[in-house]
């Protein structure tokens, strides 16, 4: 039997995970939100104090941490973190973490053992390109700076965090940047990636799209 592999990749805040999810939810397929396996790491080191530049302690907690999925939510050494990945000091040292070589090949070999035999929805910023190279259908989501600094606003407003506008899209705009130059599976869209703008479209309306983009690969 051959699984069902679809591939979302993007910047921060282009809607990949929130369309992920549901659109997983909706096929019943497994969701993997590999963003926030990284954000998990980093929390993980931060939490133990270990600078993000220490690489031999880095790797020690990323080899030393266990993160899995349940039913949508994640853990770390089986304690649930939702909210604590998505806390600002983490999407502020995430990039560190996630550009280092060593701590992408330990979580890229955990994210293909999920998706070996099984369908799955995966996100992330190089899933197309390097995790799931010959996926059935890949999508790269993007949306304008001001768009995806507002979603995040919304979304941390709604936790009853404070947050500043300006602040986030400076976040995002730091983020990219890092993402796209890092010479370590760096953000980019896959040559058989197919590029939807979620600027001003419901979440139903793009997951409409990509279910009629995997009735013709399927």
């Amino acid at each position: 039997m051959e699984f069902v592999q679809i591939a979302i990749d993007g910047p921060a805040g282009a809607g990949k995970s929130t369309i992920a999810k549901e659109l997983a939810k909706g096929l019943n397929y497994t969701y993997i939100d590999t963003g926030a396996m990284y954000r998990a790491l980093t929390h993980q080191v931060l939490n133990k104090q270990v600078s993000v530049n220490d690489l031999r302690r880095v790797l020690e907690v990323a080899k030393n941490t266990d993160i899995a999925f349940e039913k949508g939510n994640i853990f770390i050494d089986n304690k649930e973190v939702n909210d604590e990945v998505r806390s600002s000091i983490v999407s502020k040292n995430v990039s560190f973490i996630a550009r280092i070589p060593e701590v992408r090949d330990i979580l890229v070999d955990l994210q293909r053992k999920i998706a070996s035999n099984q369908n799955v929805v995966m996100d992330g910023r190089d899933i197309g390109t390097k995790v799931l190279p010959h996926a059935t259908l890949k999508i790269f989501l993007t949306a304008s700076v001001e768009e995806r600094a507002k979603r995040r606003y919304i979304e941390l407003k709604e936790k009853g965090l404070e947050v500043n506008l300006a602040e986030i899209e400076d976040e995002i705009i730091t983020r990219d940047k890092m993402d796209e130059e890092r010479s370590c599976s760096p953000l980019k869209v896959a040559e058989d990636a197919i590029v939807i703008d979620t600027t001003g479209k419901s979440i139903q309306e793009v997951i409409r799209q990509i279910i009629s983009f995997l009735n013709e690969r399927i």
